[in-house]
């Protein structure tokens, strides 16, 4: 049964990835401030489904005015694609070697450098892709507004990394100067991708006090700094995380073990000493890579095996995806969920778009003092005219109170009036009565006076 626990979503901020699964398809999930809660959901989908173009490695140049994607299918296809509109710049099928038509020989590894600026004149990119065998190329492509295969220059590079064994994992340095390779029965090493040599080589650890080798198996490899090439973190399918740094030793610095099931998926983040791990059973956490301390695991509905994890270059988000199915999103400071999406194929890539929140956010003018103020007139204006109805209403409620008032005041002035006026009726009265009373006491006495008066 999969792990399941009630976890409450807050939502995430401004966003836009872009998933890539196992049946060819590119899907881009954007979360805005206009959704409620800030809600990721599916805004476009690129491609049409079919299992033997699953993509296996991508590339991309995240930068804000010429921004660049490469995918590697499983077909031995290497596509140039816009990650803005989806629009394909270029096809290059068997870059590396003519085995490519194998499926156990896919590319692995592929890098798009970002140093050499695309030109409009000569429209090409330079692209460095490496097969599970070991055939490394680095060459030009020129773009090509047809979907048919785009030429290479002559100017290519191409060297074997390994006589036997499989790559699986392949990462160039921020410099991109240098690219460190890994796999089953393959130690990591790194390369001078200037001159095509290989600079060091990692040795394996010793035997355990029982006696026990553990056999060569990585899996995934990042490095530890933009900086600096030489300390990196690797994975293994032995579910351990190992820290190396080429000036110190040939074997690892630091050692730990991540729960019990290979290590699939890492990244490093952008502090310099902190890394994100993913295994084969789903679970997630961060830690220390200075001292091997765990940080902290990352809470949520975990059913699958990982296979990507991306920070975000600015925002605190952290990005994993893998054979569940699921893109979930990250707090890195608290390590809660965010938001998850079910977007229905098996994830085995996830990539940020950083110029999302530039571009997208702030919609309107080109600098952001502007931007804001535009935003400001517009909140403006939209709520001005309810709250002139508001006030209008509140005066009308304070007119038909005043009247409502004035009303009760006449009646009771009326009422009081006629309580007056009865109680001088009934006075008068009284008084009338009394005099008539007297008066008819009085001719009484006349009358009794007067009788004696006569009889005498």
């Amino acid at each position: 049964m999969p792990r399941t626990t009630t976890v409450e979503c807050p939502g995430c901020p401004p966003l836009r990835v872009l998933t890539f699964d196992t049946l060819g398809l590119i899907k881009i999930v954007e979360a805005r401030d206009k959704q409620e809660g800030g809600v990721p959901k599916i805004v476009e989908r690129w491609g049409e489904p079919d299992s033997s173009k699953s993509i296996i490695s991508v590339s991309m140049i995240d930068s804000k005015t010429q921004p660049l994607m490469a995918v590697a299918r499983k077909n031995g296809q290497v596509e140039v694609i816009s990650p803005i509109n989806g629009d394909l710049q270029a096809i290059v099928s068997n870059a590396n070697s003519k085995d490519l038509q194998s499926d156990e020989n896919n590319i692995v590894g592929l890098h798009l450098f970002a140093k050499q600026n695309l030109e409009v004149a000569s429209r090409s990119c330079t692209l460095l892709t490496c097969t599970s065998k070991g055939n490394a190329n680095i060459r030009s492509i020129e773009f090509t507004d047809l979907s048919t295969e785009s030429p290479c220059n002559d100017s290519s590079k191409s060297w074997n990394i390994c006589s036997g064994g499989n790559i699986l994992c392949c990462k160039v340095d921020t410099s991109e100067k240098f690219a460190l390779f890994g796999g089953k029965g393959v130690e990591v090493n790194i390369w001078d991708l200037e001159n095509c040599s290989k600079i060091w080589n990692a040795k394996s650890p010793p035997k355990n006090s029982l006696g026990i080798f553990t056999p060569t198996w990585f899996t995934s490899a990042t490095f530890l700094s933009k900086d600096d090439h030489k300390k990196f973190v690797a994975g293994t399918n032995s579910h351990q995380v190992r820290l190396y740094d080429i000036s110190a030793q040939r074997r690892p610095v630091l050692s730990f073990d991540f729960r019990e099931t290979p290590i699939k998926a890492l990244d490093a983040d952008i502090d310099g000493y902190s890394v994100y791990i993913g295994n084969g059973s789903g679970d997630m956490a961060s830690f220390d890579i200075r001292t091997g301390k765990l940080l902290g695991c990352f809470i949520g509905k975990c059913s699958g095996s990982i296979r990507s994890i991306v920070r975000h270059p600015e925002l605190p988000v952290v990005a994993s995806c893998g054979l569940d199915s699921y893109l979930r999103l990250w707090d890195t400071n608290t390590r809660q969920l965010l938001s998850s999406v079910f977007l229905k194929q098996p994830l085995m890539h996830a990539r940020f778009d950083s110029s999302f929140i530039v571009e997208e956010t702030p919609a309107g003018a080109v600098s952001l003092p502007n931007k804001e103020q535009t935003t400001n007139k517009i909140s403006e204006e939209v709520e001005a005219s309810p709250l002139k109805r508001k006030k209008s209403s509140k005066n009308k409620e304070n007119v038909d109170g005043d009247q409502r008032k004035k009303k009760s005041k006449r009646s009771e002035e009326q009422k009081k009036s006629k309580g007056k006026d009865g109680g001088e009726k009934i006075a008068k009265i009284a008084s009338r009565d009394k005099g008539s009373k007297s008066t008819s006491k009085k001719k009484s006495k006349n009358s009794k006076l007067a009788i004696p008066d006569e009889g005498l």
